[in-house]
């Protein structure tokens, strides 16, 4: 199975780290990621760029609209996300323990949905 982690920070969590631990975070980070990928478990992970660069679509009755920042208004913004592959729910929440994240805002583990088979059933 695949899941979603969907990485939130709470920017003002975040901001109190310094400069040197938060670089250390993201080394150990980031080599605890490349090992993940060696093993076949990480498929793909991303950093987002902060939501003051973020747009938002919304079609309503035949109109778009598009707004500046983020969908919802929160204190966590989505940060990243990492694709990872998991034999079930639980060790896909053991895999997203791993990473600091959670400790400046929080992880979402979402199931991937087979699109494959959603397209099978619409016919596509």
């Amino acid at each position: 199975m695949q899941f979603l982690l969907l990485i939130y920070i709470d920017e003002a969590l975040i901001q109190d780290v310094p400069a040197e631990e938060y670089d250390a975070m993201m080394r150990g980070c980031i080599q605890h990621a490349d090992k993940l990928k060696a093993e076949g478990t990480l498929v793909a992970s991303q950093q987002l760029e902060p939501v003051a660069e973020a747009r938002t679509l919304r079609t309503r009755q035949s109109q778009a609209r598009i707004t500046d920042g983020p969908f919802a208004e929160t204190r966590e913004l989505l940060a990243g996300f990492n694709l990872i592959n998991a034999r079930d729910h639980d060790e896909a929440l053991r895999i997203a323990q791993a990473f600091p994240w959670s400790r400046y805002g929080s992880i979402e583990v979402r199931p991937v949905a087979d699109f494959e088979a959603e397209r099978r059933r619409v016919g596509a």
